[in-house]
């Protein structure tokens, strides 16, 4: 699996990302650095239009951390992760290390990973290397997340002590729970992408059956009929609600993927 999906990513990143300086990322409002002549590729917003227009040919404005960005990526991988009707959740998170990792490699960019669930499990150092992020996902396919319950406030203080320099911030996870981030968000540039089934949020009707919580082991036997369905449905818009407020607010970008999507289209559009 970890083969597979190493391929297919690689394949996206440098098969499909185009410029000498192409990437899903480019650092922003950093420390200036130098003009130099548009090169095909090159992202247009960067266009100095003065330069441009005096020189009559176009100019892009290089900043120090468009060079060489710190790019963090954690995975919050708790039992929850282990759901999934179209393939775990657990998976497409692995994936999407992938495509992070290896872009931030071709930008030549530092990539570190992070893995977390009721604690931190695993914090690889900082690398360009291919190797580093092929076997970062390795270790997240093989990591167990069952029994493991979510500790989002571990999570945010453990990232703010752990990584000292100010990076650019992936923080994957379904985030299905209380969420703070505020403190995390004034020291890192986040970005926060939630994972989803899309049974988790249009869940239908299932009869008498007995439920195991993937990340506590309780158990639950009763019928699951529409109305159980309905304050259930109830619970997550809220929870949703309340998530994209605290983000918005924190001035946090962020992304929901289903596991039904390609992971590589999606952040493509929604990052550039």
């Amino acid at each position: 699996m970890a083969k597979k999906i190493a391929l297919k990513t690689r394949k996206q990143v440098f098969g499909e990302m185009l410029g000498n300086n192409a990437s899903l990322f480019q650092g922003e409002g950093f420390e200036f650095a130098e003009l130099r002549e548009y090169i095909y590729g090159d992202d247009v917003r960067k266009i100095d239009w003065k330069t441009t227009a005096k020189l009559r040919k176009p100019y892009v404005k290089i900043y120090h951390e468009e060079r060489e960005l710190n790019v963090v990526v954690s995975t919050m991988l708790s039992g929850s992760a282990w759901f999934g009707t179209q393939r775990p959740k657990s998976e497409y998170m692995a994936e999407l290390l992938a495509v992070l990792g290896f872009s931030a490699v071709k930008n030549s960019d530092l990539f570190t990973h992070l893995l977390y669930a009721d604690r931190l499990y695993r914090m690889s150092r900082p690398s360009k290397k291919l190797f580093s992020v092929t076997k970062e996902l390795e270790e997240a396919l093989a990591f167990d997340p069952l029994g493991k319950e979510a500790d989002y406030a571990g999570w945010s203080d453990t990232l703010y002590r752990r990584v000292k320099k100010k990076s650019l911030m992936f923080l994957i996870g379904d985030f299905v729970g209380e969420v703070d981030l505020r403190l995390l968000s004034r020291k890192h540039d986040l970005f926060v992408i939630i994972v989803r089934d899309r049974f988790e949020e249009h869940p239908k009707c299932l009869g008498y059956l007995r439920l195991v919580d993937p990340e506590s082991g309780e158990s639950f036997e009763g019928d699951i009929n529409e109305g159980v369905m309905a304050e259930y449905r109830k619970a997550m818009v809220a929870n949703d609600r309340r998530l994209y407020r605290h983000l918005r607010k924190n001035g946090i970008r962020y992304v929901k993927l289903y596991t039904d999507e390609d992971p590589f289209a999606k952040l493509i559009k929604r990052m550039r």
